[in-house]
């Protein structure tokens, strides 16, 4: 789950790339073609050109993040080119072969710190949670979606025991005025819940992250950016994926393992798997989680993940998205 602790206390600090030098080792010696598929302040991007990336196609849904980085992007001339739009469409967006996508999922410490973006349960601001300020806002999900999706939401995005009671009191707050503020829905979520203990996360927690995945079909779009990075790599191409969540990091780690498997597997109560010809190789085999000095440096890296695989030559195709451990409301809203 995405640290969300209190943003007022990150602005003192800069914005720091999570698991950046064990992504740059992993991923060495680091040459030709890349695509950051989640721009945001820009630290993946000139982590790889610094490395020696000969290009990079930064791409993010935020058209803020491009203002925010025209300042140091001149300086890389060509070898860099920023894309707006989404990395499930990474592949058309570089318009080239590439020899390694990094994708950084969750939000970005700049949007949580931005209370006016309506991602943060510590600031008041619109109940608004869009990474492409475009589309239906957290507002209109809150304020529109029957009881019954609201809890659906709130359990399988953010794994919220208590979904039904927060659902039902959403439903009973709004029928008395709509929300419209963050510090509306937090006060509502936090009166369903035990008072937080030090060190515990804020009661608010998995509701926000909930209802800001499905306002950005994050699990969707993650699914999506997977197969495009897979059709993007050349062979020996390397994908790096940075998570900060259970459900996202189960998800990486199953897609890749099907796509590394070769089949097999069978027993007398289930048939053997057709084999495939793998496309990719985990390089590693297991997640990279943060040493103590990066712990120390970034505390909002204590949650995150690092997978890293390597593209073989078989070709791309479509995945099989039941078998991804995927919440149940990705297939529910899409049928």
């Amino acid at each position: 789950m995405d640290d969300m602790t209190d943003p007022a206390a990150t602005e003192k600090r800069p914005h720091i790339p999570v698991l950046l030098r064990p992504l740059l080792q992993a991923v060495a010696p680091v040459s030709g073609d890349w695509a950051d598929g989640t721009f945001g302040a820009g630290g993946y991007t000139r982590g790889l050109l610094e490395a020696g990336a000969g290009w990079v196609c930064g791409i993010d849904r935020d058209p803020m993040v491009f203002d925010m980085a025209a300042e140091w992007a001149a300086d890389y001339g060509e070898r860099l080119t920023l894309c707006e739009g989404t990395f499930s469409k990474l592949d058309t967006l570089a318009g080239r072969p590439l020899d390694g996508v990094v994708l950084d999922l969750g939000v970005s410490s700049m949007q949580l710190d931005l209370a006016d973006r309506g991602f943060s349960f510590m600031r008041d601001g619109p109940l608004d949670m869009r990474m492409s300020q475009s589309g239906p806002t957290a507002a209109d999900i809150v304020n529109q979606a029957d009881e019954e999706t609201l809890a659906d939401i709130l359990y399988h995005y953010g794994e919220e025991r208590a979904s039904r009671r927060i659902a039902r009191a959403i439903v009973k707050a709004r029928a008395e005025a709509p929300f419209e503020t963050t510090l509306q829905l937090a006060s509502v979520v936090e009166k369903c819940l035990p008072r937080s203990k030090p060190g515990q996360s804020h009661p608010a927690t998995r509701s926000f992250q909930a209802i800001r995945i499905a306002v950005n079909d994050e699990f969707g779009q993650l699914i999506d950016g997977l197969e495009a990075a897979e059709r993007a790599l050349k062979p020996g191409g390397k994908l790096a994926v940075v998570t900060f969540h259970s459900m996202e990091d189960r998800v990486v780690k199953r897609f890749l393992q099907a796509r590394a498997s070769e089949g097999g597997g069978g027993s007398r109560y289930a048939p053997q798997e057709a084999a495939e010809t793998p496309r990719f190789k985990l390089t590693p085999r297991k997640a990279i989680a943060p040493d103590a000095d990066e712990l120390a440096e970034n505390p909002r890296a204590r949650s995150s993940r690092l997978r890293v695989a390597t593209r073989t030559d078989a070709p791309a195709g479509p995945s099989d998205r039941r078998k991804l451990g995927l919440p149940p409301l990705v297939f529910k809203d899409k049928s």
